[in-house]
């Protein structure tokens, strides 16, 4: 996976892109870390964001129905610690949805403060029950914190999947552009945000996220 981070006017940008559906990978998620610690040394603001037509769509599935339980449980924890990591964030975060997002991509997006997706035929959601899965307490937890209440046991429980209108309406995303634009937005947003007093920011985030961070860090550190 190819991971490219730059820097504008106090913003940066970080992308990856697989060159297919964006599958999360270990050494995708070292380098993808590797790009957000530079990005908070040298930014006052972030922007994630995937290839077009796909955010992420999930972890690598090679990996996942491999048989190996401690790769599969290894790619699975790094994959929490990403969100917990964005939740817990103390500068503006933006994701720019380029396209689907499902599973930990989703989880992704959650995680950022502000989510600004594209039209088209994209999809987005939660298939850990269609999987027989039932999600760990730091996954619920940022749900509640997320998902609006009225759609949370569709969305949860019945692995409902959403198109762009649905996502916003669920609470996955936050604003919809035309397809093409959500990187361009997203940087147009995080600007805004830079200019915000830093501590200030942080300190209003982060204050209403203690408890969800806890639930999270606790079923993960």
């Amino acid at each position: 996976m190819d991971i490219t981070l730059s820097l504008e006017d106090d913003v940066a940008l970080i992308k990856w892109d697989d060159g297919k559906k964006n599958a999360i990978t270990v050494d995708a998620l070292r380098a993808i870390n590797s790009a957000l610690d530079e990005a908070e040394r040298k930014a006052k603001a972030i922007v994630i964001a995937g290839r077009p037509g796909s955010f992420c769509a999930g972890f690598d599935l090679a990996v996942m129905t491999g048989g190996d339980t401690v790769a599969i449980t290894t790619l699975g924890r790094q994959g929490a610690l990403f969100a917990t990591r964005l939740f817990g964030l103390e500068k503006p975060l933006v994701a720019a949805c380029t396209g689907h997002a499902f599973t930990i991509g989703a989880f992704w997006l959650l995680a950022c403060d502000t989510r600004i997706g594209e039209q088209g035929k994209f999809k987005f959601g939660f298939n850990e029950t269609a999987m027989g899965m039932v999600l760990p307490a730091w996954a619920i937890a940022l749900l509640q914190a997320r998902i609006n209440p009225n759609l949370f046991l569709p969305t949860v429980a019945q692995a409902r999947l959403y198109n762009p209108a649905g996502a916003v309406e669920a609470g996955l995303l936050d604003t919809l552009v035309h397809d093409g634009e959500a990187i361009a937005a997203a940087l147009a947003q995080a600007q805004q945000l830079a200019a915000l007093p830093a501590a200030a920011y942080a300190g209003n985030k982060l204050s209403s996220r203690t408890s969800t961070l806890e639930i999270m860090r606790g079923d993960l550190l």
